[in-house]
């Protein structure tokens, strides 16, 4: 089945420059119909992931310029195929890492982009575990390389990433050490792992009476000068792994730079003589070989949306809201009072 005739009518959520979440502007317009190797995707669930945050700012590393539509990844059913693709696609759920275009009713995706949701899995709780699992993954079992009996630490262990992180550790049989805030402590015993409050001053030390001997990986989004006492933590052999600097997300001045510190202070790090390794985790690595790209994501992904289906996985679902009001969405993601992530679904939140 082609489905070129007519163009789909579509709305979406628009970031038309350094706004607040209430500047989000919603429109309309026609979407064109798929070209070769395309499909409509009709969206069932995106979510607003911390690269969201930092595109409204202007400080995501590589964002388009505005204005564009938000959306880093996105679940939903394929409405129609362009030549080249898959008829048989048609009324089934994939999920899709996209970086931008989410935050819409329906979006063109390529084909080779999707990955296919378990019947049994929710649109929203897919989404819970798409660039979020595919990055908790691929840092526990790609990057860090961690085994079981090890013992890690995972800073921000109630957000989207953290906590998804904290339940593939665990039950890889590894311990884990989970930074928060107090008011998210149970929810992060309930994943697993041992609570330590984020904003005491000892939190460090705190870690330490827990791990006296070191840590084997470190896994760390925060960035900025608390990347050292990260390192510090690591037993001989162990891992540090960096992907993100929401330590500086407010600060004004090139959105580039706090990256570039980050990759230079780990590249000196592997140099030192202590068995430690040092590591940006970048999710778009590799992408330059795209079908290799493409066939590890699926993989991962795939292997992610399994443990979700046999439960072993807990989707964490901070809060639901329609399209129309992502920029409360946003607002919602920003204010660092939820766990887990917040999900966006096409029209009145699902019960």
């Amino acid at each position: 089945m082609s489905s070129r005739a007519l163009a789909t009518t579509v709305t979406e959520v628009l970031l038309p420059g350094k706004v607040e979440p209430s500047g989000l502007r919603v429109q309309t317009r026609d979407l064109p119909a798929p070209a070769a190797g395309e499909v409509v995707l009709r969206m069932d669930a995106t979510g607003v992931s911390f690269a969201e945050q930092q595109m409204r700012r202007g400080k995501y590393y590589d964002q388009p310029p505005f204005p564009f539509v938000p959306g880093y990844d996105v679940v939903g059913t394929v409405t129609a195929v362009g030549s080249d693709a898959d008829a048989a696609m048609v009324g089934r759920r994939f999920a899709a890492v996209t970086k931008v275009g989410g935050w819409a009713s329906s979006l063109l995706v390529d084909a080779a982009d999707l990955v296919a949701v378990p019947d049994e899995v929710g649109a929203a709780a897919a989404e819970t575990m798409v660039v979020n699992g595919i990055t908790a993954w691929q840092m526990l079992h790609r990057t860090a390389k961690v085994r079981s009996g090890a013992t890690i630490v995972v800073l921000g262990a109630n957000g989207g990433v953290g906590s998804t992180l904290v339940q593939l550790a665990r039950h890889a049989g590894i311990r884990v050490i989970g930074t928060a805030s107090v008011r998210h402590h149970e929810t992060v015993r309930e994943l697993g792992a041992i609570p330590v409050d984020y904003r005491d001053p000892d939190m460090y030390q705190r870690i330490r009476e827990i791990a006296p001997d070191g840590v084997d990986a470190v896994f760390d989004h925060v960035g900025g000068s608390g990347l050292k006492e990260s390192w510090r933590m690591l037993r001989r052999g162990g891992t540090l792994v960096s992907y993100g600097t929401a330590a500086t997300k407010n600060e004004d001045g090139n959105s580039q730079l706090p990256v570039l510190k980050s990759f230079a202070r780990l590249a000196m790090w592997n140099y030192l003589p202590n068995g430690k390794g040092a590591h940006f985790y970048n999710f778009w690595a590799g992408r330059r070989r795209l079908a290799v790209f493409r066939d590890r994501l699926r993989e991962d992904l795939t292997q992610v949306l399994r443990l979700l289906a046999d439960g072993v996985l807990t989707p964490q679902i901070a809060a639901e809201f329609p399209l129309a009001d992502a920029g409360s969405a946003l607002a919602l993601a920003e204010s660092r009072t939820v766990a887990g992530k917040v999900v966006i679904v096409p029209g009145v939140p699902q019960s």
